[in-house]
């Protein structure tokens, strides 16, 4: 198993001769003059202030999306000032012939509609930076930027800003104003990285300010043009938010019972670029519910942290490792191993830049104790240091321990962590070289390791990853999620701690029809990945071959084919029956998918699987419908069967999986979510259903409904439901 690995290690090698690192384009053209507003900015999209009339234009943009290198023809006009207060943006958006809009409510679906965004790097580090994004319709999207945003923008920030838009027949207008505290910057920087996007959905097509090769995405921080201050900004005064909550509801289940609680979150700037978060007894039932997954692998699924005072500046803390090897997962604190809450009684964050190249963050949360288990103390401390153009070195400490019922630190309960990691990209962002060390210790274990090394080019056309990583039987990361150290013998009821070595190789190739014709883009990727036990036995092996085909009216045809290799170690259930022998098994897969045009008002996706699964078969049909009302509505239901047949005593299993959801804004102000999940796997019926004024900016009431219902007869409590009525409102001070 060790010589395909081997080859392909060789064939990269050989491959790295071959490809030389894209030109960078030269963006110190790419600069706009900011002056002080000479009159006052009335925020109400329609730009007849004489301060619009004196601005800078952005006007001549580029096509990103889906072939770059062309200039947009659709123009767009864009201009920058500023007060005391705030930064004001303004852009006209001309040409425009169909408005696709999916969406009223906030941070949803920007990039599937039309719309306008901005990029900032106060700190023009071209690593960490803020996106500001605005619909034809007024609805907004935010999110924080760090060295993984190119592959990891959830817009889960939420702060501060306002906006106005005007539609005309053949154009939109919109108006921006920023406050200088929200804006993470260092005083006395007369120069920031500045980028503006537009999305154009009727033609499928994005465009940029500063041209941006296709193969990066339209918020990288790399190519970034200049704003040039007349006179630098300087710190702003007191900033200060505190954001109190009011919860009342009632539960009924097993016993009935009538809730009713307070809380309070704290934003205080101690800096222009530090942040101080507090929370006490924070209540996160407002929160999206998680999406149920059918788990048909031998390991936990990853979902994704959803908690606002876990989001702000979360790159710094949760970027170590790779997705399947995180030593920080803040979804650990909080959340038991079935993602039910464990009570927090405080939290506190300091994050942010304490000079333009070096960023900190420091966290400590406390739980309450509860019936499974004592309180538990989290702390965390990272750094990130900028290095060269766009290069980081980054590093960690954890430490999770159990405290007395007096209140003191349990010395025998503890877990702790602790990595170095360097990250180096080149000039353009092409060329990636990656590598990490990490140490644990966990009371009554000792001492343990964690090394990552790779490296990954990703051209135009051509793009290339070899990555490894490896872990001993003794590394634990109490406050991370690495699934695959966790196997379960179904026949002993154990779960046995096991560490592993892991290499991963991805080759693959890109192919974008210069005309404009029907298709826009041909993707095809050959992958290997295989994972030996510590003793360099096999654990599991996949061979996969990936080919997409994207058209330009959206749609996308995609085709999967692998073949794997997977040794159980341990009898291993995944149906009704008996589990399987512990053994070496093979298997083929093959899956085809289909997504129509998601600009129309009936979008779906169809897709369905099929091939053996270990000694038996799979088959795997999911259909997803979509109702889209633009721009008030969208309803959607998915259903996804997996008929699961084994040789006896193994038996056979079919599990089906449906997700109802129905978004229905009233206004950029107004929203009512409902979600409803029906999964036999997990014997549950649930529906979850939030009603969410937001009356001011930050502040809001929620109504929220849920209902559980399950059908395990193992289960002594069979049905919940409650009703939450939550109010915050922040305070300036």
């Amino acid at each position: 198993m060790k010589i395909p690995i081997l080859s392909f290690f060789v064939l990269l090698m050989r491959a790295t001769f071959l490809f030389g690192q894209s030109d960078t384009e030269i963006l110190s053209n790419y600069q706009l003059q900011i002056q002080r507003a000479t009159t006052p900015i009335t925020l109400d999209g329609v730009l007849d202030e004489e301060a619009w009339l004196e601005a800078d234009v952005a006007d001549e943009f580029w096509m990103q999306q889906p072939l770059d290198g062309k200039k947009a023809d659709p123009r767009t006009e864009v201009r920058v000032t500023y007060d005391s207060d705030n930064v004001y943006i303004s852009a006209i958006c001309y040409d425009v012939e169909d408005y696709v809009v999916q969406t009223l409510e906030r941070d949803k679906s920007f990039f599937e509609g039309d719309g306008f965004g901005v990029i900032i790097d106060p700190v023009n580090s071209r690593t960490n930076g803020l996106f500001f994004g605005i619909s034809p319709f007024n609805a907004q999207s935010e999110d924080l930027l760090g060295p993984n945003a190119p592959r990891e923008l959830t817009f889960s920030w939420d702060n501060r800003w306002f906006s106005a838009v005007t539609r005309l027949p053949d154009r939109y207008i919109v108006e921006l104003a920023i406050p200088f505290k929200t804006l993470r910057f260092k005083k006395d920087i007369s120069t920031w990285g500045i980028n503006f996007i537009r999305n154009n959905m009727s033609q499928n097509e994005y465009y940029s300010w500063t041209p941006i090769p296709v193969n990066f995405q339209l918020y990288d921080l790399g190519y970034t043009g200049n704003m040039v201050w007349d006179k630098a900004p300087d710190k702003t005064g007191t900033n200060i938010s505190l954001i109190p909550y009011v919860t009342a509801g009632t539960v009924r289940g097993a016993e009935n019972e009538t809730t009713a609680d307070v809380g309070m979150d704290a934003k205080v700037a101690l800096t222009s670029s530090l942040n101080l978060d507090l929370t006490i007894n924070p209540d996160f039932s407002q929160v999206d519910v998680d999406v149920q997954q059918t788990n048909l692998t031998r390991f936990n699924l990853r979902f994704p942290e959803q908690r606002g005072f876990f989001l702000e500046n979360n790159d710094l803390f949760t970027g170590f490792g790779p997705n399947s090897a995180k030593p920080i997962f803040t979804r650990r604190i909080g959340l038991d191993v079935n993602n039910r809450p464990v009570p927090i009684a405080y939290g506190a964050r300091l994050s942010g830049n304490l000079n333009p190249n070096f960023r900190i963050g420091l966290m400590n949360i406390k739980t309450r104790p509860t019936e499974a288990g004592p309180a538990q103390n989290y702390s965390v401390g990272v750094f990130n240091q900028s290095l060269w153009e766009r290069s980081v070195l980054r590093g960690y400490v954890t430490n999770r321990q159990a405290q007395t019922v007096g209140n003191g630190l349990d010395k025998f309960d503890f877990g702790r962590n602790a990595g170095l990691e360097l990250n180096y990209l080149n000039e353009s962002g092409t060329w990636n070289y990656f590598g990490s060390f990490h140490l644990s210790e966990k009371s009554q274990i000792g001492m343990g390791n964690y090394r990552q090394l790779g490296f990954e080019y990703g051209g135009r056309k051509w793009n290339f990853r070899l990555n490894y990583y490896g872990m001993g039987d003794d590394y634990h990361a109490d406050m991370g999620f690495i699934p695959k150290m966790s196997n379960y013998d179904a026949l002993n009821d154990t779960l046995y701690h096991l560490g592993s070595e892991h290499f991963h190789a991805r080759i693959g190739y890109t192919f974008r029809p210069e005309n404009r014709g029907k298709v826009i883009l041909h993707d095809i990727q050959l992958r290997n990945t295989v994972n030996y036990y510590t003793d360099w036995s096999l654990m599991d092996n996949e061979y996969r071959l990936d080919y997409e085909l994207s058209f330009r009216n959206t749609s996308r045809i995609t085709f999967q084919a692998q073949a794997l290799e997977t040794r159980l170690l341990f009898h291993t259930r995944f149906t009704d029956g008996e589990p399987l022998e512990p053994g070496l098994y093979r298997y083929p897969r093959a899956n085809l998918s289909y997504s129509s045009d998601a600009r129309t008002s009936l979008p779906f996706r169809a897709e369905v699987e099929t091939g053996l699964f270990y000694n038996g078969y799979l088959t795997t049909y999911l259909m997803e419908l979509n109702l889209r009302r633009q721009p008030w509505g969208t309803f959607s239901l998915a259903w996804e069967q997996n008929i699961l047949s084994l040789p006896e005593p193994a038996g056979a299993s079919t599990l089906t999986l449906i997700n109802a959801r129905s978004e229905v804004n009233f206004s950029t102000q107004l929203f009512w979510t409902t979600f409803l999940q029906y999964n036999t796997q997990q014997e549950n019926f649930n529906i979850n259903s939030r009603f969410q004024w937001r009356y001011l900016t930050m502040s809001d009431l929620f109504l929220v409904y849920t209902y559980n219902y399950s059908m395990s007869p193992f289960i002594e409590t069979r049905q919940n439901q409650a009703l939450l009525l939550k109010f915050t409102y922040m305070f300036n001070i």
